[in-house]
């Protein structure tokens, strides 16, 4: 099985990621897999007008991360794929779970939005043509004329990190590390059942994290920290800042480089098992290696506030 999404595009490339899972409906984790990628005409079954392989890395939570238009080109130009024609494209990824060449795994999804930096190359004009409202009768995946966002760009008071819809939606991370010392908790350890994950849990742990701790000893923690925290951009202040889950964490730590980010960050998510509740830990994520670990809440690390829009 196969969840994917096309994510921020640049000339020549496109990033893409995927939620991989064997046969099995498991989770591929720190694996590689070989990818085998076509660009497909009119329909899901329609003709390739580009095909290439690629070898790809899952990290802990499965997913796979690649930029269509630098593997290994099977048939085809990528360059050359005319994206201002009117006509659909559709994307079909094939997985061999064992990183070669036996592409047992495989799904098929339509691009609903243009590629606009893609089309420009070809067309000469990135302006996209007339559409409906989103969400009171435009088809699908029509962006309304909405604001399409990429990662790397600065937005909503901090940097674009993730994107899906086509770039309509995504997560934000403030511009700089806001806190650099701060426990999970500011005193005793907390079994709050903060434990959702993904993108937007976030969000969710945070409210449940302030509503169980409060204010405590007074002490600064790190929900309080994301949640207190705002950043103000041409004129707007942005206040919905929230403590990243610990999938949304692993999404910023795909792009370290991008954010600046070094050493330990906690995460929103709890991970204290139902039968043990001696030591109450929390996630956090080693920016160094990647490793997502369970740690002790009252240690101190850093915080990175993140926003959705």
């Amino acid at each position: 099985m196969l969840a994917a999404s096309v994510l921020a595009q640049v000339p020549q490339k496109i990033s893409y990621q995927a939620i991989i899972r064997n046969t099995d409906n498991k989770l591929l984790t720190n694996a590689v897999v070989g990818m085998r990628i076509s660009i497909l005409q009119d329909s899901a079954t329609g003709a390739a007008v580009y095909v290439e392989t690629q070898k790809a890395f899952t990290n802990v939570n499965g997913l796979a991360s690649i930029e269509i238009g630098s593997g290994i080109a099977i048939s085809g130009t990528f360059a050359q794929i005319d994206w201002s024609a009117n006509v659909p494209y559709f994307i079909k990824t094939e997985i061999d779970p064992n990183g070669g060449v036996d592409y047992s795994i495989s799904g098929t999804s339509q691009f609903y939005s243009v590629p606009y930096a893609l089309y420009a190359e070809n067309s000469g004009n990135s302006t996209p043509g007339p559409r409906g409202p989103r969400g009171l009768g435009g088809p699908k995946g029509d962006t309304g004329g909405y604001p399409v966002h990429k990662i790397g760009e600065h937005y909503g008071g901090g940097i674009v990190f993730f994107v899906y819809d086509g770039g309509q939606h995504g997560l934000i991370a403030a511009p700089e590390n806001y806190k650099t010392n701060v426990g999970w908790c500011p005193g005793i350890p907390t079994y709050s059942r903060a434990k959702a994950d993904g993108v937007g849990a976030g969000r969710a742990n945070t409210v449940i994290l302030i509503g169980k701790v409060g204010y405590d000893n007074g002490a600064m923690y790190a929900a309080r920290a994301c949640n207190e925290y705002f950043a103000t951009a041409d004129s707007v202040t942005y206040g919905d800042w929230y403590l990243p889950s610990k999938f949304e964490l692993n999404l910023m730590y795909l792009q370290k480089g991008l954010l600046g980010m070094e050493g330990i960050y906690w995460s929103s998510t709890e991970s204290t098992s139902l039968g043990d509740k001696t030591v109450i830990t929390a996630w956090a994520q080693l920016f160094a290696s990647g490793g997502q670990v369970s740690v002790v809440q009252t240690e101190f690390h850093s915080v990175r506030p993140i926003r959705a829009f």
